[in-house]
């Protein structure tokens, strides 16, 4: 009775130390990558400033949309950030003698390794759950705003005394503007490759129709259309010009990486039968974001959030190597750098391997192969230290 009341405070204390140690890296984890994701949206938020100067969207459009790209910052910076969390703990509980009460409690350095790794699941499942779903979901809302945004294109874009080319095939340059009064106008469009037209004003205004479209109405000017080195001048009085047409610059189809990952996997088995009915290189688009052509692009978005989080569990087995070693070692800062170089290491193969995963199969297998070859080169390098010591 005395010895299974032993083993029951045994596991209990070891239960206890291990929620500790993962209450701690969780808790510097979520302090770390909330405080830096913050930064780093900042930083892009104020390059995402052209969105409302150039492209003429407003304040709102702005707004959500960078803060509907915070889910991906945070996506990118997970695997390091983990990496740096398991590092400073195990370092400070080293540093602060901690490491001493699990041993000393009976838990061998393997023991040890196998609960990170365990917590690295977690933080796996947690990166799964970005890429798969917050991520594309978030990215596809955020470019919602932008095909749902009433932009007023001169209103908002046009400058008083700039050439303003924020509207694709137009240059626009107005010497004062006054609410939609505009003086002394000059307005370049780009029909064809060969072809343009630039339209001079003394003044105009903007008016918006019933149905929301928008035109200008240009007093006393001159319209000179150019094609193939000649050009011809018409003079007017008044000219209606039709700005319906033009577009923001701003990208408003979804790209890949805002495809849904059911889409995705439905794209590529759409795109696999295809290919097997059909050997011509033509174009050939499923749905919109789904094409034959950008195969490469979709199948490093697929390994992108369906495995590349597995370099999750290889970084955390990697940054637990340091507790092989002990502060009293002359090499312990030496080995502690080593362990980080590798971890770092790690990270960027994990972003190499994708570059060149579309290119044929064989980089396919080699994507999958290379973090469960080091995963099972770095645990037998631990396992048998650890055995050692035990025979010792």
């Amino acid at each position: 009775m005395k010895t299974i009341y032993v083993l029951f405070c045994e596991n209990s204390m070891k239960k206890l130390i291990f929620k500790k140690i993962s209450k701690d890296i969780s808790l510097f984890f979520f302090i770390t990558i909330i405080s830096i994701s913050v930064i780093i949206w900042i930083i892009q938020a104020v390059n995402f400033l052209d969105i409302i100067s150039e492209d003429g969207h407003g304040l709102k459009v702005y707004f959500l949309y960078t803060l509907f790209s915070l889910p991906k910052i945070i996506s990118k910076i997970l695997p390091f950030i983990f990496m740096i969390s398991i590092f400073y703990i195990i370092i400070k509980y080293e540093l602060n003698n901690e490491l001493i009460i699990y041993w000393i409690n009976g838990i061998t350095k393997l023991n040890f390794i196998n609960t990170l790794i365990k917590i690295s699941l977690v933080y796996f499942i947690l990166q799964i759950l970005l890429t798969t779903i917050v991520v594309p979901y978030t990215l596809d809302k955020g470019r919602s705003f932008f095909r749902s945004s009433d932009v007023d294109l001169f209103s908002s874009i046009v400058k008083q005394k700039k050439f303003i080319d924020g509207v694709k095939d137009l240059t626009i340059f107005v010497e004062k503007k006054e609410n939609n009064l505009l003086t002394n106008i000059i307005i370049k469009e780009k029909i064809s490759k060969d072809k343009s037209q630039i339209i001079v004003a003394q003044n105009g205004k903007i008016l918006t129709n019933k149905d929301a479209s928008k035109k200008i109405i240009l007093n006393k000017g001159k319209i000179i259309n150019t094609e193939n080195n000649n050009q011809n001048i018409i003079n007017f009085s008044i000219f209606n010009l039709d700005l319906s047409k033009f577009n923001p610059q701003t990208i408003t189809q979804p790209k890949v990486q805002e495809i849904s990952s059911i889409n995705l996997i439905r794209c590529i088995y759409l795109i696999n039968e295809f290919r097997k009915t059909d050997k011509t290189t033509k174009n050939k688009m499923f749905y919109i974001g789904c094409d034959v052509e950008i195969l490469d692009a979709i199948l490093e978005e697929f390994l992108k959030r369906f495995f590349s989080p597995f370099f999750i569990i290889l970084i955390g087995l990697s940054s637990s190597l340091i507790i092989m070693s002990s502060k009293n070692e002359s090499s312990y800062k030496l080995k502690n750098i080593f362990y980080f170089c590798l971890g770092i290491f790690f990270i960027i193969i994990s972003e190499l391997s994708l570059r060149y995963s579309g290119v044929g199969i064989n980089y396919l297998v080699i994507h999958f192969l290379i973090p469960l070859i080091f995963f099972i080169l770095i645990y037998l390098y631990i396992f048998f230290n650890n055995y050692k010591i035990e025979r010792n």
